[in-house]
C-alpha cells in the first residue's frame, strides 16, 4: 500500500513536468488565437468599416477598435504576470512562527527538530487543511506553511505556471478580462455570423470569410467555458479558499481562513482600489498585507479559541 502511494505522487510530479512542456506550446497557441481573432476584428472588419462605412458606422466601428484594444492590452498584460510570476515557494530554513501542536509561540529553533512531535509530522502529512498543526514536506525537505505551499490553487497548463498566492490575482484579472473580450469579439461579430445564413451576398473573399466565421466560434466557445471558471474562482475569493482546499475540506465544517467577503477579497486583490484591476499591487499593500507574500493568514478569533 504504501508503496503504490509512494508511486502515485511519483507520477503526480512527472505529470507536472509534462504539462509544463506542454504549456510552452499551449502559450504559442494562445498567441495564435489572439493573432486569429485579431485579423478577423480589426484587418478583415472594423478596420476597414472605420474609414468606408460612414456615419453611424464608422461610430461603432470606433467604439469596438477602442475597446478591442484596450481590453487586450489588459488580457495580455495579466497573462504574462501570471506565466512570468513565480506563484511562490517556500523561504530556504522556513520555520513556522507559532508551534500550534505545542501551544508555544515563537520561531522554531534548530534542536526542535529533535521534538518526537515534529519527528511524527516529518513522516506523515497532514491531510486536513483546516488543521493548523505544522506540516512537513519529505519531497523537498521543508517544513510547509499553512494552507499548502504559499495558497497554492492549481497547476495551469495555458500559463505554463501553477496559481499561487504572488500571481492568483493577476490569473482572476486574466480570466475577466478574456471574458470581456471574448464577449465583445462574439457580440462585434454576430451580424456577420448571421449574414452566413442569408441569401444576399456577403463582401469578402472565401478566406477572409471563413476567418471571421472561426474567431465568432472560438470566442463564443471561450466566452461560455470562462464564465464558468471565472464563477467558481469568484466563489473561492468570497470564501478565502481555493480549488483544492475546496476539494480537501468536503469534510470541514467550518472553515477557519473565512474572514468575510471584504476582507477574503482584499486578501487577494490588496486594499489600493487603484490596484484592483490591473496585474499589480502597491507597496503599502505587499506591506499591510501578510496574505500577499504566501506563509501568514489571519484567522477566525473564535475558530483559533476552539482550538487552545
Amino acid at each position: 500500500m504504501h508503496r503504490s502511494g509512494a508511486l502515485m505522487a511519483w507520477n503526480v510530479f512527472k505529470f507536472c513536468t509534462a504539462l509544463r512542456g506542454l504549456g510552452s506550446v499551449m502559450i504559442l497557441m494562445v498567441l495564435g488565437i489572439v493573432g486569429v481573432t485579431y485579423y478577423a476584428v480589426v484587418v478583415n472588419n472594423y478596420g476597414p468599416a472605420l474609414f468606408t462605412a460612414g456615419g453611424f458606422g464608422s461610430l461603432t466601428a470606433l467604439v469596438v477598435l477602442v475597446l478591442f484594444h484596450g481590453l487586450l492590452v489588459m488580457l495580455l498584460w495579466s497573462y504574462f504576470s501570471v506565466v512570468l510570476t513565480d506563484p511562490g515557494s517556500v523561504p530556504p530554513n522556513w520555520r513556522p512562527s507559532v508551534d500550534e501542536e505545542v501551544g508555544e509561540g515563537g520561531p522554531l529553533s534548530a534542536s526542535d527538530f529533535n521534538n518526537p512531535i515534529l519527528t511524527m509530522h516529518q513522516s506523515a502529512l497532514i491531510s486536513d487543511p483546516g488543521d493548523p498543526r505544522i506540516r512537513f514536506c519529505r519531497k523537498c525537505n521543508q517544513f510547509k506553511p499553512p494552507r499548502c505551499v504559499l495558497k497554492m490553487d492549481h497547476h495551469c497548463v495555458w500559463v505554463v505556471n501553477c496559481v499561487g498566492a504572488l500571481n492568483y490575482k493577476f490569473f482572476l484579472l486574466f480570466l475577466f478580462y478574456t471574458f470581456l473580450e471574448t464577449t465583445l469579439v462574439t457580440l462585434s461579430l454576430l451580424p456577420h455570423f448571421i449574414a452566413f445564413f442569408n441569401d444576399g451576398e456577403i463582401p469578402g473573399t472565401p478566406g477572409m470569410l471563413a476567418t471571421t466565421f472561426l474567431t465568432f466560434v472560438l470566442n463564443l466557445a471561450f466566452t461560455l467555458s470562462v464564465l464558468g471558471f471565472l464563477i467558481m474562482h469568484i466563489s473561492l475569493v468570497m470564501g478565502n479558499t481555493t480549488t483544492i482546499e475546496a476539494y480537501e475540506k468536503k469534510t470541514t465544517p467550518k472553515w477557519r481562513y473565512d474572514l468575510g467577503r471584504r476582507r477574503n477579497f482584499e486578501q487577494v486583490f490588496g486594499l489600493d482600489k487603484k490596484h484592483w484591476f490591473i496585474p499589480s499591487y502597491s507597496d503599502e499593500d505587499l506591506r499591510r498585507i501578510p496574505a500577499l507574500q504566501g506563509l501568514e493568514y489571519p484567522t477566525k478569533p473564535d475558530l483559533d479559541a476552539q482550538d487552545l
